[in-house]
C-alpha cells in the first residue's frame, strides 16, 4: 500500500545467497507483465525500453533489492513482478522473480452533515439533511447515520451516492436523510463514513437538533 502522492515502495525479495554482484545480473520490473518499470543492465540504470509514466518516476535501493515508485497515483495500482537474469555462461537464465500488488489510498474528508432545507422548522415537519465526503481512495463501504436521543441510538444506512473524478480517480460521497423533526427532545445527528482495507471510520462532528 502506499498514500496518493508519496513514494511506493515495491520488493524484489531477493535473498542473494550466493552474493552476486549487481554487475552480473540483469535487474527489472514490469506492470501488468508488459509495461517496463524500471531496469538495471548489470549495474547500470538503462531507460530505453521504459514505459513513458515511469520515467524520471524510479529509484533502486541496491542494497535491499527494492524499488522507489515516486509520487504513486491511482494509475499506478496493479500486479509488478520483479525479474532477475544471472549471465554465466551462454545467455543470461532468470534466477528468480517475485510479484507485487499495490494499492493507493488517498484520505477522505471528515464527513461534514448541512442541512437542506431553509427556513424556520415546523414541528410536524421533516429535517432534510445531507453528509458529505470527498477526495477519497477506494471507494469506501457504506455510510450510516446514527441519531441519539433519550438514551436510545438508532441507526440508518439511507443509499450513498458516489461519484469518480475522471482525471484523479478520487471519490466523493454523498448521502441523504429525511427524518421527522423531534418535537419535545434533543437529538444528536452523527454521519459515518466507512473505509476499505481496514482504514477504519470518519465521523462527522455531530448536529444538534
Amino acid at each position: 500500500k502506499a498514500f496518493l502522492n508519496h513514494t511506493a515502495y515495491l520488493s524484489c525479495y531477493f535473498p542473494n545467497p550466493q552474493k552476486i554482484d549487481m554487475k552480473d545480473l540483469i535487474v527489472f520490473w514490469q506492470k501488468d507483465s508488459h509495461r517496463v518499470v524500471h531496469e538495471v543492465y548489470y549495474g547500470e540504470e538503462k531507460w530505453k525500453y521504459l514505459s513513458p509514466e515511469y520515467i524520471n518516476r524510479t529509484k533502486v535501493d541496491v542494497d535491499k533489492w527494492t524499488l522507489q515508485l515516486l509520487n504513486a497515483g491511482v494509475k499506478d495500482e496493479g500486479h509488478y513482478e520483479c525479474i532477475i537474469q544471472h549471465k554465466k555462461e551462454g545467455p543470461p537464465k532468470v534466477i528468480h522473480t517475485s510479484e507485487c500488488s499495490l494499492h493507493i489510498i488517498a484520505n477522505y474528508s471528515q464527513p461534514e452533515i448541512a442541512q437542506l432545507h431553509t427556513g424556520e422548522l415546523k414541528t410536524s415537519g421533516y429535517l432534510n439533511l445531507s453528509c458529505s465526503s470527498i477526495g477519497g481512495y477506494p471507494e469506501p463501504k457504506e455510510m450510516t447515520w446514527l441519531m441519539s436521543y433519550e438514551n436510545t441510538t438508532h441507526r440508518h444506512m439511507p443509499h450513498m451516492d458516489v461519484s469518480q473524478d475522471a482525471v484523479t480517480k478520487l471519490y466523493n460521497v454523498t448521502s441523504k436523510l429525511n427524518i421527522p423533526v423531534p418535537t419535545n427532545s434533543l437529538i444528536n445527528i452523527s454521519c459515518l463514513l466507512h473505509l476499505r482495507e481496514q482504514l477504519g471510520i470518519l465521523v462527522s462532528a455531530p448536529l444538534r437538533v
